[in-house]
Order: C-alpha cells, then structure tokens, then sequence
C-alpha cells in the first residue's frame, strides 16, 4: 500500500488536490500558510495513504510550520513524493523539485495551474521537463479537478511504474569531498535514513535544523553532531581559501538555482508570454499605499451591514420564528403525549429548547460572514491585506503575516492560533499568538446580535463594527506593550507571495463556508447543549434542594459572587456574573445562560427581558467586556499546546480580564460623566 506526501510550494493548489484525491476535506485558501500541519487521508481508491505537508519554498524552514515539512523527510519514509509545482511560475517552484529528487524516493511531479500558464502565453515543453528531472509530469487544473484522476492513477501503479531516482547535481570539488565524508559518517552511525545519505549530508551542510534536531535525538552515537560540524568548518574554509566568498549554504543555494533557470530555458517558451493587467488594474486601487486600507475597512463595513442589518437579520427572525413556533410546539405535544413530567418538560422546554435555541437563531449571521471571508480568502485579497498592513504591524513589533491569523480569528480563534506558525520570528509568532483572543471570533456574534438589535436597532452594522475595530486597536497597542517592555527586540522577516486575482469557484467557496460554519452547529449540537442542561440545573436546583426562585439558585450564587465587582462597569447583576462565567466555556453560552436565567420562549421575550435590565451604555460595555475578557476554554487548550508555556498561556487570560474590565470601566464610568445614560 502507497504512503505518498504531496509537497509543493505555498499557494500552488495542494489542498484543492488534497481534497480531489481523499476522502477527506481540508481547509483551502488562495494565500499562503493554509496547511499549518500535515494532514493524512486515504486515497479515494483505497489503496493508500496521502500526507498533504504544508507549503514550502525550500526544505531548509523558516517558521514552524516549514519546520514539519523538513522534519517529516528527514524521520519518516514515504515511498512516494507528489510534488505539485505551479506551471505558471515553474523556475520559481523547480527550486524545491531538485532538493525533492535528490531526497532519493520516487517522484511525480503535478504540473498544476497549466490554464494559467496558458492565459499568461507561456508553453511548456512537459515531455523535455520530464527527461531533464528523470520524472513523470502530469499535467493538473486543480481547481476543477482535471487530472487529478491521471494523478491518483499514477500514485496507485507506482510501486510497479517507478523507480528510486538517481539525481545529483555536481557542486564542485570540495563539497563533493564533504557530502562523501559525512555520507560515511552517517553510513556508519545511522545506516537507515529515511532520505538517501546524499541528501542528508547536503542538509547538514547548509545546517537545515529540523534534520540537524532530528539527528540529535536519534539514536546515533555520541559525538556525530561533533564530527558533522568539523566536516562542515572545514569544508566552508577550504571555499574561502578557494577564494569564494559566498557561505556554503549560499553556493549550494546558487548552483541550484543556476539549474533551474538551465532547465527553464530548455522547456519553457515565453516568447508569446502576458502581463496579468487584470490584477495589476485591481492592485492599483485595493492595495494602493494610501487608499487601500481604506477600502479594506469600507469593504469590512458593508459585511457587516450584510451580516447584520440588509440580509442577517431577517434571516435570524425567520430562524427564531421557526424555533419559538412549529419547533416549541411539536416538543410540547409530544411531551404531553408521552406524559412527561414537570422537570423533564421544564429541561427541554427552557433547558434545551431555549438555551440551544437561543444561539442557532444566529446562523445566518454566521454564515454570512464565513461566506464573505471565504471569499477574501480564495480571491487573493488576503494576501495584499498582509502586505499594506506590514508597516503597521512592523511599528507595534510584529509584521504583516500577523494580521492572516488575526482575520481568521473573525471566524474563530483556536485555527488562528494554529495559523500563527507560518510566522518565522518565535517572538512575533508567540506574541501574536496571546493577541489572538482579542480578534472579535463568530462565538461572540450572538451577543453582538442580541444586545446592538435590542439597544442600537437602526445602527446594528457601525456597533458591531467599532467593537472589531476596537479589538484590532486594543490588539495593536497591546503588540507595542509587549515587544517594549517584554519581548526582546529581533530581526523581523517578512515575505509573502502575492498570487493572482482569482474569483472563487462557487462550489469552493460554500463548501469552505460550510466547513467554517458546521463546527458551530457541531459545538451547539454538543458543547452548548450540555452546557445548557448543565446552566439549567444549576437554576432548578440551590443550597437547599430545588430552587423555589432562581434567585435563590446554584447559578444565581455563583453570579452573586461577582456582582460587586462589576457593578462599576454597569452590570452588577448576579444575572450578568453568571452569564460571563459560563461564557468561558464558549462565548456563545453567554446567550444561552441569558435564555434560560430570562426563561423565554422567543428572542422577542428575551430582548424585553434584557430592555428593563441593561440601558444602551451598560449594554456597549457588556459588550466590550465579552469581546476582551478570558479566551475560551479551547482557545486556552491550543495556546497552551502551540505556546508549550503554561506561563503565556496564563498571561493571556490574565492580561485579557484586566484589559476588558479596564476598557468597560472607560466606556461605562466615561459615558456617565459626559451624560450618556
């Protein structure tokens, strides 16, 4: 049975392949950094196993998640490589095709993007690149799947087809000599490598560490590394007594480069070959130095008027009518007629139906969203996003790579976190990461959609819309803070590929809408029903058996321990202190809690509860607080996890609560002084 890895460069169509050739579906964005792990499914032939690896440029890393393609070749030995190279930008991508071959497994190279190519008047010559590689070439349109069944085909017969390449690229003498004088030493400590010696030794000598570490912890004899590294000094000072003045990593890094424009000249003809006027007509306007941020923030906008006030809501209401009507209604019948008792119907009356309920009303809200950020995503506009806030993000000590895991946070914070690997510097990576939880995530948009439709109802879209932006400021001053007083200061690096605009394939872009948005009809169907039957039995039950009032309830204790304390930031109620505590658990349990503490039947009932409790300044600064204060119970899990620091992990919980209580203090106690009631 096959173990084939699919590696390739960023943005070259992997995971479209991916999911063609599984029977799985993963993540697809036209922007690098997508696949921030390696990802394993079973070919849709059943006849094998295929590892998608996240994207590279060369197999020397420079962020974590390179680092697990490197670490992947260097201790596992998949006997099949499928390296996806985009036809379009072929010298570009061959750079890691040749370190691929000399890894020593069969190879097959997918020449995806060949309609791009097409459109851009180049030709390649695919028989001519194959002889020169030694390798089949299949030609691929990854994003309408043809031949991706050549493909899947070709990695089915391969053990029958193919053979171990034998590829060397000649570097001269002296690192000739040292490749054969490591290539002994490894022969004799480590005699069953996963890549051939040659590339391993060629690894070492352009000092890639994720083979270095891999090697380190083998069970290799002591004093190798040593060894290693003395092969390596001695070889870089027999260059420099040669009178070459580059590194050994740089010469390796040029005679490979050096064949790849050979190779290129051999097979690509680019005599009829076209600008990209389209993208470049729509940079000029979307990623214009001074107007592009400004029309990122006006395009931001209008989301949020679709997400709220032009299509969202309506839905919403049609949603709530649905659940409060025909839904209530069959329960309540069939709990009649199975005679059910007065605690069972009250758990899923006001349990089930109304905490569950309450937050499902807001799909369309969610969904909406997740569209118009799927959108974003595959068009290519995420990556100029990157660009024009690099300056930015540079000031506060982080660089524009940071702001792809902040707008994915919009979606949800835990693969924002995972997304912060494609950041190479640890310092920026790891700060990015603790200001991650500030990003305004789907989980809190029935909050927001609660609180702005009952207290600003003819400006839902500028509410919800100053609280992102007020999350984005608060995350950029808190970035200054931290890289001030905190972090040391380190050399950042900054580098994205800016692909050509794309418009989204509509079944793309609603199956990658569907897979944001079914984890939160996953975490309703799971997380927050059994948080709504768990709220509800703290509010039946109290100190002294069942509660005769649900002030005098488990819930209503727990809040009461917290009223005090929030009384100064406008909600000093035992109601409120329970519904943030269990909003930790997941933030959409806040509305859930309020659902079932209200007892109402409908979103209608719960927004008249809520219009005698909260005032129009107390209820901005609820909403504050719920956006700033302590991350989610699984945003602190992958914290913790891709941190390996319970240290920053606390830090982000603890820094986060006294932000959003120092930020709720300024909008309550600051709009009281100047007369907003």
């Amino acid at each position: 049975m096959n173990n084939a890895a699919l590696i390739g460069n960023p943005n070259t169509g992997k995971t479209s392949l991916f999911n063609s050739l599984t029977s799985s579906y993963e993540y697809v964005g036209n922007w690098s950094g997508v696949t921030v792990e390696k990802k394993v499914g079973q070919l849709k032939n059943k006849k094998g196993y295929l590892t998608d690896l996240p994207g590279i440029y060369t197999l020397h890393p420079l962020s974590r998640d390179e680092g697990v393609a490197a670490e992947f070749l260097a201790t596992e030995s998949p006997s099949l490589l499928v390296n996806i190279v985009d036809a379009s930008q072929l010298e570009r991508n061959l750079y890691l095709t040749l370190q691929l071959l000399e890894y020593g497994k069969p190879l097959i190279i997918g020449l995806n993007m060949i309609d791009v190519a097409k459109s851009q008047g180049l030709i390649i010559d695919t028989e001519t690149l194959g002889a020169s590689l030694g390798c089949q070439i299949i030609p691929l349109i990854a994003r309408t799947g043809e031949g991706s069944s050549n493909l899947l085909t070709s990695i089915e017969e391969a053990d029958d087809s193919l053979h171990t390449p034998y590829f060397t690229i000649n570097y001269g003498e002296i690192v000739e000599n040292a490749i054969l004088n490591i290539s002994r030493e490894l022969n004799d400590a480590l005699p069953d490598l996963s890549g051939s010696h040659r590339w391993t030794s060629l690894q070492i000598l352009e000092n890639n560490p994720a083979v270095t570490a891999a090697l380190s912890s083998s069970s290799a004899e002591a004093g190798l590394m040593e060894r290693l590294q003395t092969v390596c000094q001695s070889a870089q000072q027999q260059m420099q007594d040669a009178g070459e003045h580059l590194s050994i990593q740089e010469y390796i890094r040029s005679v490979r480069m050096s064949l790849c424009h050979e190779i290129c000249n051999k097979v690509v003809d680019s005599t009829l070959r076209k600008p990209h006027p389209l993208t470049e007509k729509i940079d000029a306007v979307a990623a214009h130095p001074f107007w592009g941020v400004p029309i990122f923030l006006a395009f931001m906008f209008i989301t949020f008027k679709l997400t709220f006030d032009w299509l969202g809501n309506p839905l919403s209401d049609l949603l709530d009518g649905f659940i409060s009507g025909p839904i209530t209604n069959i329960a309540v019948e069939g709990l009649e007629l199975v005679g059910a008792s007065d605690f069972t119907r009250e758990l899923i009356l006001s349990g089930i139906i109304s905490g569950v309920g309450g937050v499902i009303v807001f799909i369309p809200q969610i969904f909406i969203m997740f569209l118009i950020i799927s959108f974003i995503e595959d068009s290519g506009y995420m990556a100029r996003i990157t660009v024009m806030m690099d300056k930015l993000m540079e000031l506060v000590g982080l660089n524009g790579k940071a702001i792809i895991p902040f707008i994915i946070g919009f979606g949800c914070n835990v693969p924002a976190v995972m997304a912060s690997r494609s950041i190479e510097q640890p310092k920026e990576r790891t700060l990015t990461m603790v200001l991650i939880p500030l990003m305004s995530c789907s989980a809190r948009l029935p909050v927001y959609a609660l609180f702005a439709g009952i207290f600003f109802e003819t400006a839902q879209a500028t509410i919800v819309f100053s609280l992102y932006i007020m999350g984005i400021v608060l995350a950029l001053v808190m970035a200054k803070l931290f890289s001030l007083f905190m972090l040391k200061k380190t050399k950042s690096f900054f580098m994205v590929e800016l692909p050509p605009y794309r418009m989204p394939q509509a079944r793309t872009l609603f199956r990658s809408t569907w897979e944001k948005g079914k984890g939160f009809i996953r975490k309703a169907g799971t997380f927050i029903l059994g948080g709504s039957v768990l709220i509800w039995l703290l509010t039946y039950l109290g100190p002294g058996g069942v509660a005769t009032t649900m002030d005098d309830s488990f819930l209503a204790a727990i809040g009461g321990l917290f009223a005090s304390v929030l009384a100064p930031i406008g909600f000093g109620t035992w109601q409120s202190g329970a519904a943030l505590v269990t909003g930790f658990m997941a933030k959409e349990v806040v509305v859930s809690t309020m659902n079932i503490i209200y007892h109402v039947p409908d979103m209608s009932g719960l927004q008249s509860q809520l219009a005698l409790v909260f005032t129009p300044l107390q209820a901005y600064s609820f909403m504050a607080f719920v956006l700033l204060y302590t991350p989610c119970l699984a945003t602190v899990g992958v914290l913790r996890k891709e941190t390996a620091s319970w240290k920053w992990t606390l830090f982000s919980i603890f820094y986060s609560l006294v932000l959003a209580y120092l930020v709720s203090l300024i909008i309550y106690q600051g709009g009281q002084w100047i007369g907003f009631s």
